[in-house]
C-alpha cells in the first residue's frame, strides 16, 4: 500500500498572515490535514477508526522552519508514517519548493479507545501489508520538558470555533492561541526557527488557558498553558533565529 503521500498546491491566501506568507499556525494545520488524508488512504483514518471506537490522539509536534512560503507560491507537501511502536507512532512531513526545503515536521501520535479511555497499539490499526518508509526527518527525540518557574503573561478563553470532532480544543487551535499571545512585532522579531508543542490535558469551550513563559539564557522561550485547577494543557518551546 502507498506509504508516502505528496500533494502540490499554491499557498492559499486564507492561510497567510500579515506578512503575506504562510503563517506558523497554518503550517501546523497543513501537516494535520495531509496526515488525515493519508491515513484515510491507508485505511486507518478518522472514519475507519471511528467505526472501531478508536481515535487518533496527537501527543506532540515539532516543526522546523527554513523559510515560510509566500501567498500563492506553489509548494510540495509530503508525509509518511514511520513504523509504529507499541503505544506510540510517528509521522514525518516535508514542505518543499522545487527541491528547496521550506519546513520539516514530526508528530507523535497515539490511538485512544473511546470506551475505555486507554491507549491501544497503533500497530493494530495499519493494514498488515503496509510498507513503512524507513526515512525520518531527524533522529533526535522530542524534548522532555521539565518543571521550571514561568511567569504568567496572557490568558485565552477557549471558544466554540476552537473545538474539533473529538469535542475538545483542536491541536492547531492551541498553536493559533499561542501565536496570538504575542503582538505582531514581537512575533515577527522572533524570526522563528522551531516550535515544539506537547499536549497534556484536553480543554473545552469556556476553559481559560493561563499562558506562562520564560526566556532561557540560550534565547529559547519556554511556554506553558495551564487551567485554573493547575493542570497543564500544553507545554511548548520556541526557538528563534531564522527569518520567515
Amino acid at each position: 500500500m502507498e506509504n508516502r503521500y505528496t500533494k502540490d498546491f499554491p499557498v492559499p491566501p486564507s492561510l497567510c498572515d500579515i506578512s503575506g506568507r504562510l503563517s506558523v499556525p497554518e503550517l501546523f494545520a497543513l501537516f494535520m490535514d495531509i496526515a488525515a488524508e493519508h491515513a484515510e488512504a491507508l485505511g486507518c483514518g478518522i472514519r475507519a477508526l471511528g467505526e472501531k471506537g478508536l481515535f487518533w490522539l496527537t501527543v506532540r509536534t515539532r516543526v522546523r522552519i527554513s523559510r515560510l512560503p509566500a501567498m500563492l507560491e506553489r509548494v510540495s507537501l509530503t508525509t509518511w508514517p514511520e513504523a509504529p511502536g507499541r503505544l506510540r507512532a510517528e509521522r514525518d512531513y516535508l514542505l518543499e519548493k522545487d527541491g528547496e526545503l521550506l519546513a520539516a515536521g514530526k508528530t507523535e501520535w497515539a490511538v485512544l479507545d473511546r470506551a475505555t479511555g486507554r491507549l491501544t497499539s497503533p500497530r493494530d490499526v495499519y493494514a498488515p501489508e503496509t510498507a513503512f518508509c524507513p526515512d525520518t526527518v531527524w533522529t533526535e527525540p522530542f524534548t522532555r520538558a521539565g518543571d521550571e518557574p514561568l511567569e504568567e503573561y496572557a490568558r485565552y478563553t477557549v471558544r466554540s470555533v476552537d473545538m474539533d470532532l473529538g469535542q475538545h480544543m483542536n491541536n492547531v487551535a492551541y498553536v493559533r492561541a499561542l501565536a496570538g499571545t504575542f503582538g505582531w512585532a514581537d512575533w515577527q522579531s522572533l524570526e522563528l526557527r522551531e516550535l515544539e508543542i506537547a499536549y497534556r490535558t484536553s480543554c473545552h469551550e469556556g476553559d481559560t488557558l493561563i499562558w506562562q513563559r520564560k526566556t532561557r539564557p540560550d534565547g529559547v522561550i519556554a511556554l506553558r498553558a495551564g487551567l485554573a485547577d493547575g493542570q497543564t494543557a500544553v507545554l511548548a518551546q520556541l526557538v528563534p533565529g531564522v527569518k520567515g
